[in-house]
């Protein structure tokens, strides 16, 4: 018995469409991170980039739950003495609606090179609109 190992050439991309409005944000950076890794198909395989490309719009109408909208911050480093930067979700939504969905999924992904390259495949977009029609994306509801 041999243990099948797909090639890089064997892999089928699809691209999807997925609505976020009003859909809870971690429930679904969860989904779309399985389908960016690939893990929705048979042939899943962890050292490999299997996975998808994920088209997400209207991310500016995406929600959270309980006291979230008030309390959560989004926090990171300039790299300089006292660089530390706090943006509540309630102004990251304002200002860059697509970035809050994009931090989420982003920390589901593997922390390397190979995470990298699958969170490429990503495409957020804050209104309805996306400009990947010629892809021909397959709409899923999640």
């Amino acid at each position: 018995m041999k243990t099948y190992m797909p090639k890089a050439s064997d892999v089928d991309r699809r691209w999807y469409l997925v609505d976020a409005e009003g859909k809870v944000l971690g429930r679904l950076a969860t989904e779309i991170a399985a389908i960016l890794r690939g893990k929705n198909k048979p042939e899943y395989t962890p050292h490999m980039d299997m996975g998808d490309f994920v088209i997400v719009v209207n991310a500016d109408k995406i929600r959270v739950t309980g006291k979230k909208e008030e309390q959560k911050l989004y926090r990171r480093h300039t790299g300089y003495p006292g660089g530390l930067r706090e943006v509540p979700f309630e102004r990251l939504i304002a200002t860059h609606p697509e970035r809050a969905l994009e931090s989420a999924i982003r920390g589901m992904l593997p922390k390397n090179a190979l995470g990298r390259s699958m969170f490429r495949k990503l495409k957020v977009y804050a209104g309805p609109n996306h400009k990947h029609e010629a892809q021909k994306p397959e709409k899923i509801e999640l």
